[in-house]
C-alpha cells in the first residue's frame, strides 16, 4: 500500500474519511428525529461546569496581568518621583542622604512585590489553566466517539430487523458495536470522574491565588508604609531648620547695577523716582531678601495674623529696556521741563508726566491734577505688583507682576488689617470706571508705590 506520509497510508486516509462521513449522516439523522442519540444529562452538566470554569479562570487570568501591569507601571511612576525629590533636594539640605536610601529601598520594595505576584500568583494561574486545553480536547473526542457508537448501534439493529438477514453482515456489525461501545465508555468513565473533581478544584485555587494576592500587598503596604514615615519625618526637620535658617539670593550686579547703584540727588532738591529707574537698579532690598516667616499668609478673610510676606525679588526688571531709551535722571545738566500742553512740546516723554507728577518748587503740575480728577472716589495713591499675587478668597485682588493698582479707602477703616491695602486695578477701573466688582485686597508688601 503506498505510503501517503510519516506513519499515514492511503487506507488510513480513507478509513478516516469514511469515519467523518457515518458520523456525518449519524448527526443528520438523529436531528432529523430519525435516530435516536445516547443522552447523559449527568455528563451534560459536567461539561457546562466545565466551560465555565474555563470562562472564569480564563478572565481572572487577564485581570491578573492587568494588575500586574498596573503594578508595574506604578513602580515607574513612584521611581519618576522620587527621582524628582533627589534633583530638587539641595545638597546642603538637612536628610538628603536618608532621602537617597529611602528612594533606594522605595525601589527594591516595588520589584520585590512584583516579582513575588508572578511567582505566587501568575505563574499558578498558568499552571491551573494549563490542564483545560487537554480536558477539552478529549471532551470533544468523547463526544465523536459517542456519535460512532450511535451509528454501529443503529447499524447493528438495522441488520437484525431486516427481511433477509446476513448472519456474516450481523456478526460483523456486532463486532463493530462492541468496539466503539469500549472506546467510548472508557473515555466517557475518565471524564465522569475528572471533570466533577476539576469543578471542586476552583475553590481551593480561588482561595489560595486571592491569599497570596491579599498576603503579598499586605507585606508590602506595610513596609512601603514605614518608608513612608520615614520620609516625612525628613521633611518634618527639614520644614523645621528652614524655619530657623535663612538663605538669602546671592544675586551678581551687572554693570547697569554698578553704574545706578548711588544715583545723585535731581536739581532743586526735587527727587522724581520712577519704576523704569527702579527696574534698571537690579540690586535688590535686604527687606525682600529675607521675609520672616518664609510664606505667603491667607486672605483677609482667613485670620490674617500680619502682612503677607512676598517670595524673593526677581534678579531682572519685568520689563526689558533698551539703553538709549532710559533717560538719566541724575545728570547735573539735567533740568525737566513739565508742561501740560501737549506731549510734543515737552523734553520729556509723556508717559513720565503723565505716570509720575514731579514738584516744581514745591508745587504739583496741573497734570497731575488732571489725571487724579479721572480716578475712582477716594483715590490715594498708585502702586505696582513686584511679585505675582494668587487670590485665595473673593474678596482679593489677583495680581501679575507689573499690575498697576489704584489704592483707595476701605469703606469701614476698622476692617483694615495690618499690611492690607484696598484697591482696583488701573486696567479695570479705565475699562469699566466701577468699583462694586472691581476692587479688592491685596497684601502691602506685593507692591511697591508709584505715586
Amino acid at each position: 500500500m503506498a505510503e501517503m506520509g510519516k506513519g499515514v497510508t492511503a487506507g488510513k486516509i480513507a478509513s478516516n474519511m469514511q469515519k467523518k462521513l457515518t458520523r456525518a449522516q449519524e448527526k443528520v439523522l438523529q436531528k432529523l428525529g430519525k435516530a435516536d442519540e445516547t443522552k447523559d444529562e449527568q455528563f451534560e452538566q459536567c461539561v457546562q461546569n466545565f466551560n465555565k470554569q474555563l470562562f472564569e479562570g480564563s478572565k481572572l487570568q487577564k485581570d491578573l496581568r492587568t494588575y500586574l501591569a498596573a503594578v508595574k507601571a506604578m513602580h515607574e511612576a513612584s521611581k519618576k518621583l522620587t527621582e524628582c525629590l533627589q534633583e530638587v533636594y539641595e545638597p546642603d539640605w538637612p536628610g538628603r542622604d536618608d532621602t537617597n536610601k529611602i528612594a533606594e529601598n522605595s525601589d527594591l520594595l516595588w520589584t520585590d512585590f512584583h516579582q513575588k505576584l508572578v511567582d505566587q500568583a501568575l505563574l499558578t494561574m498558568d499552571t491551573y489553566l494549563g490542564q483545560f486545553p487537554d480536558i477539552k480536547s478529549r471532551i470533544a473526542k468523547r463526544g465523536r466517539k459517542l456519535v460512532d457508537y450511535d451509528s454501529a448501534r443503529h447499524h447493528y439493529e438495522s441488520l437484525q430487523t431486516a427481511k433477509k438477514k446476513d448472519e456474516t453482515k450481523i456478526a460483523k456489525a456486532e463486532e463493530e458495536l462492541v468496539k466503539a461501545q469500549k472506546v467510548f465508555e472508557e473515555m466517557n468513565i475518565d471524564l465522569q470522574e475528572e471533570l466533577p473533581s476539576l469543578w471542586n478544584s476552583r475553590v481551593g485555587f480561588y482561595v489560595n491565588t486571592f491569599q497570596s494576592i491579599a498576603g503579598l500587598e499586605e507585606n508590602f503596604h506595610k513596609e512601603m508604609s514605614k518608608l513612608n514615615q520615614n520620609m516625612n519625618d525628613v521633611l518634618v526637620n527639614l520644614d523645621k531648620v528652614h524655619a530657623t535658617s535663612t538663605y538669602p539670593v546671592k544675586a551678581q550686579p551687572s554693570d547697569s547695577t554698578k553704574a545706578n547703584k548711588a544715583p545723585s540727588s535731581p536739581p532743586d532738591g526735587a527727587p522724581i523716582t520712577s519704576p523704569e529707574t527702579k527696574a534698571v537698579n537690579h540690586e535688590p532690598e535686604p527687606s525682600t531678601l529675607e521675609a520672616p516667616g518664609g510664606g505667603i499668609p491667607k486672605s483677609p478673610s482667613q485670620l490674617r495674623k500680619g502682612p503677607p510676606v512676598p517670595p524673593p525679588p526677581k534678579l531682572t526688571p519685568s520689563k526689558e529696556m533698551k539703553q538709549e531709551n532710559i533717560i538719566n535722571l541724575f545728570d547735573d545738566n539735567f533740568v525737566p521741563e513739565i508742561s501740560v500742553t501737549t506731549p510734543s512740546q515737552s523734553s520729556l516723554p509723556a508717559v513720565v508726566v503723565e505716570t509720575f507728577p514731579a514738584t516744581v518748587n514745591g508745587t504739583v503740575e496741573s497734570g497731575a491734577s488732571s489725571e487724579r480728577a479721572d480716578m475712582p472716589p477716594g483715590f490715594l495713591f498708585k502702586v505696582q505688583a513686584m511679585h505675582d499675587y494668587a487670590a485665595t478668597d473673593a474678596d482679593e485682588l489677583q495680581l501679575k507682576a507689573g499690575d498697576v493698582v489704584l489704592v483707595i479707602p476701605f469703606d469701614n477703616p476698622e476692617e483694615q488689617d495690618e499690611g492690607w491695602l484696598m484697591g482696583v486695578k488701573e486696567s479695570d477701573w479705565l475699562q469699566h470706571k466701577e468699583l462694586d466688582q472691581s476692587r479688592g485686597v491685596f497684601p502691602e508688601n506685593f507692591t511697591e508705590r508709584v505715586q
